[in-house]
């Protein structure tokens, strides 16, 4: 099966953990042991999900000696806001609708409050 890269972002990003360590990453690169020291889970665990961000293009992992450093690259999560864009425009434009509708309704029931003494 032909998994789109949007699918792949919003996989990775849906599990609480990966989202964690994408805002660790975005303060600047880090080793996986270093990404692993907040949870109270296995390192195993976290190079798992680490991994699956990888997948996902949402962030490079080099060696550097021993260390596998992570680096966040942001241009998938760019890609979701812009398909997450795309729908708040469509419920924007339904929204002034409502308020344009609901403007003419209470003009018309002040036209009626006038006409009835």
């Amino acid at each position: 099966m032909v998994v789109d890269a949007l699918s792949l972002t919003l996989a990775a990003v849906a599990d609480p953990t990966r989202r964690s360590i994408l805002r660790r990453l975005a303060a600047g690169p880090a080793p996986v042991s270093e990404l692993a020291r907040p949870y109270r889970i296995s390192q195993q665990a976290v190079s798992k999900h680490v991994a699956c961000l990888e997948r996902a293009h949402l962030i490079e992992k080099r060696r550097d000696g021993r260390l596998h450093i992570c680096t966040l690259r942001p241009t998938p999560l760019k890609e979701v806001a812009d398909w997450a864009a795309e729908y708040r425009r469509h419920w924007e434009k339904t929204f002034q609708r409502l308020d344009h509708l609901l403007d003419e309704l209470k003009v018309q029931a002040a036209r009626r409050g006038r006409s009835h003494p």
